[in-house]
């Protein structure tokens, strides 16, 4: 081999890896042409097993998960790139281990609802990300025709609203639009998803306000009280929207269905006894339904908006247990969901870093801490396997690296159509590799770790978190290492691939 050759494999070794679904000691051979991988020993075998001047690291006793798949992000670009882009969303993602995320069709102007808004998108991405990146679609009233050309173009699947989504460009869809859409896709290789919250027909909550989130017409509360926002968003809106869902899927018996963020533990009988009928249906949910409880949102504290909302204690109590059964759950995946936007629009009181209102406000400006006005969404992507490890080692739940690598790594490549080469270290994947360490310990925000989306405002901020990513490995190319050089990534340009094969059924 010439000095100006690079040698043809990298070697990743450890004591504990999570290969085939099981933890085990693993030597990861990867080609440095394809970026796949190419063979897997089921022990820390040694360099000289390999040829001299092989790229070697036994990163033992760190554990080789597959690299995450985050399957609900908001990247917001373009339109709307003050909140979020490409660039930074895609670093922050890579610095937790974050391999690929898929981009959600909302919050960019255009939305992605037709070609035109998803070639606005590839041409903001392109040469941007850092780590792979996949699309949605979205449905809205009257977009039914731009749907099959947008599966022909490689999106991962379809998104709408059953409320109104707080942006006019993505209005909410109705049960008629509802029919439609799977009338079109009946027979598409996609998933068709849905923000599931409706206000029931009968109800104790605000009002139809609600869903723009203004002030209701009659509060049951201060505004700037958490517990006045959680009684605005109650538990029967999610079981009501899913309902309508199921009474639909019917009309494509074969296309798959998914609950984006559950959050209300009261939907999953619904859910459970559709799957034992047949109806093809799954769901989501997020890191902090799984970290953050009602009782512990002080008030103010709009980080913690977001919608549908942080539950209590006991909810989060029940989402734990539905993941970790036995048997068949319903909650196959967990995402970040994030969602992120300029301070401004958090209406962060004083004493909350990341205010950027320094005077009080005037008569024709809203108040600080108002869980209406503020624009819901909690910033995270890339937090979310210290997010995991922190919250069960403080409340003694038993989770292993096998259960996050199903939860956010494997069944996340399923769910959009990417099961044959992401989620899972074997041969003839993509070597996406996140080197873990599930023992450090440090603080959000401390040094400026955790928090390089675009915009430094998150509900973990401060948090005190357990497990740290140590590097993260994109298609064979080391892409990010802690404590690196110029923040720590590596290259001089970003590596990510734009997603946009096909989905095969």
């Amino acid at each position: 081999m010439s000095a100006t050759q690079h040698p043809p494999i990298t070697v990743l070794a450890s004591s504990r890896a999570v290969v085939s679904g099981g933890l085990t000691a693993a030597t990861i051979v990867i080609s440095t042409n394809t970026g796949k991988i190419t063979s897997i020993f089921h022990s820390v075998l040694p360099p000289s097993s390999f040829p001299a001047a092989t790229p070697y690291t036994d990163h033992s006793p760190h554990i080789l998960l597959p690299g995450l798949v985050d399957a609900h992000v908001h990247l917001n670009e373009p339109g709307r790139t003050e909140w979020e882009g490409f660039w930074t969303g895609t670093q922050a993602a890579a610095s937790g281990g974050v391999t690929t995320v898929i981009d959600m069709p909302l919050n960019a102007i255009p939305p992605t609802t037709s070609v035109h808004g998803l070639r606005e998108k590839i041409k903001a991405a392109e040469g941007q990300c850092w780590i792979d990146v996949g699309f949605y679609g979205g449905i809205v009233p009257g977009n039914t025709k731009a749907l099959k050309p947008l599966v022909s173009m490689g999106v991962r699947g379809f998104k709408g609203f059953l409320i109104d989504s707080g942006v006019e460009e993505f209005p909410a869809v109705s049960s008629a639009d509802v029919k439609k859409v799977m009338a079109e896709l009946a027979d598409e290789p996609t998933t068709l998803m849905f923000h599931a919250e409706m206000i029931p027909p009968i109800t104790d909550s605000v009002g139809d306000h609600v869903q723009w989130s203004l002030p209701p017409l009659v509060p049951v509360g201060p505004l700037n009280e958490y517990r006045t926002f959680l009684a605005s968003r109650p538990s029967s809106f999610e079981t009501y929207a899913i309902s309508q869902i199921l009474s639909l899927a019917h009309l494509a018996p074969n296309l798959p269905l998914h609950i984006v963020h559950l959050s209300a533990i009261e939907a999953i009988p619904l859910l459970r006894e559709a799957r034992a009928a047949g109806i093809k249906i799954t769901a989501e949910t997020c890191f902090h339904y799984l970290a953050l409880a009602a009782e512990k949102i002080k008030d103010g504290d709009t980080r913690h908006k977001c919608c549908p909302p942080i539950r209590t204690q006991a909810n989060q109590n029940g989402l734990w247990n539905e993941l970790l059964r036995e048997d068949d759950s319903v909650i196959k995946t967990i995402v970040s969901d994030h969602s992120p936007c300029t301070p401004e629009l958090k209406l962060l009181p004083p004493h909350l870093t990341g205010n950027q209102l320094p005077t009080p406000p005037s008569e024709d400006e809203m108040e600080p801490g108002d869980f209406f006005n503020a624009w819901g969404g909690v910033s995270s992507v890339g937090l979310g396997l210290p997010i995991l490890c922190t919250s069960a080692h403080q409340n003694g739940r038993d989770i292993t690296p096998e259960h996050i690598a199903k939860w956010c790594c494997e069944n996340t490549a399923r769910q959009v159509g990417l099961e044959r080469s992401k989620g899972q270290l074997a041969v003839g994947f993509d070597a996406d590799v996140c080197v873990f360490d599930d023992e450090a310990e440090w603080v959000v925000g401390e040094k400026g770790e955790g928090l390089l989306f675009r915009n430094n405002v998150s509900a973990y901020a401060g948090m005190r978190m357990r497990g740290v990513v140590r590097e993260t490995w994109v298609r064979g190319c080391k892409v990010w290492e802690r404590g690196g050089k110029g923040g720590g990534f590596l290259g001089e340009k970003p590596r990510g691939n734009l997603l946009l094969e096909v989905r095969r059924k």
